[in-house]
């Protein structure tokens, strides 16, 4: 089996690597039931969450069952005489795993940027805690979700998507996420109902182009982007992959 050699690797030269983590959701594990394994030195981490959303896949004759049960039971494995909150060796030439429990970051709180009890915010969460307790690591949340992986970014966390056998070299790397508060409760309204708005001199001296932005009125939020060929701010909205449905 191929191991992973992620895009951004230095080559052998002497100096050590940079130590990274890899933070995968439920939908690269069951893409490919073997990826835990698949980050050769690097370290890999899941949120308690995406072993829950595991759970409700394992019964089933499908392939994504198939992959659900082959993972639970490597991760069974992995906690003889382990405790999964700690980082557990993976074996010759491999890195470390853990599952991330409780995750309550410092800098952003996804839930509260984005929606409370949703899945996929709590897995971003997640790798910003890691990411807060590791300092000096690069911490990567691989998902095949392309919102997830745009979410993740606005927030700056670096995001991949994830292919059978590696990850893919084309990365969304972070960037700086803009709030914009006092927005028109009107546009606000027609962002939720239309998609998008015109940007209309809304992001002021902040418009950039297919720049982040949470648009603010109070209580009530929208992530966005600004489309620059339109001219317009369109909201990101969530996509479903395998099957798999935020919490309500």
């Amino acid at each position: 089996r191929k191991s992973t050699t992620p895009p951004t690797t230095a080559k052998s030269s002497g100096k050590s690597r940079k130590k990274k983590v890899f933070v995968l959701d439920t939908s690269v594990l069951l893409h490919d039931h073997q990826s835990i394994t698949n980050f050769d030195k690097h370290d890999v981490a899941i949120p308690i969450t995406v072993l829950e959303e595991l759970d409700k896949f394992k019964i089933g004759n499908d392939t994504k069952n198939f992959s659900a049960r082959e993972v639970i039971r490597f991760i069974d494995k992995l906690s003889i005489g382990n405790s999964l909150q700690e980082w557990i060796p993976l074996g010759k030439g491999k890195g470390k795993f853990k599952v991330v429990l409780n995750a309550q970051p410092k800098s952003f709180d996804a839930e509260d940027i984005y929606a409370k009890g949703k899945n996929d915010h709590k897995i971003i969460n997640a790798a910003l805690h890691l990411k807060e307790q590791l300092p000096g690591v690069e911490v990567t949340l691989v998902t095949k979700d392309i919102n997830l992986r745009i979410k993740g970014k606005a927030l700056g966390i670096l995001s991949a998507d994830y292919e059978t056998g590696k990850v893919s070299n084309e990365n969304i790397q972070p960037t700086s996420i803009v709030t914009v508060e006092n927005v028109e409760s009107e546009q606000i309204r027609q962002i939720f109902t239309k998609g998008f708005i015109e940007e209309d001199g809304i992001l002021g001296k902040n418009k950039a182009a297919n720049g982040y932005y949470i648009l603010k009125n109070g209580k009530s939020s929208s992530l966005a982007v600004y489309n620059p060929h339109l001219d317009r701010i369109e909201r990101i909205e969530k996509e479903f992959v395998y099957g798999i449905k935020q919490k309500n």
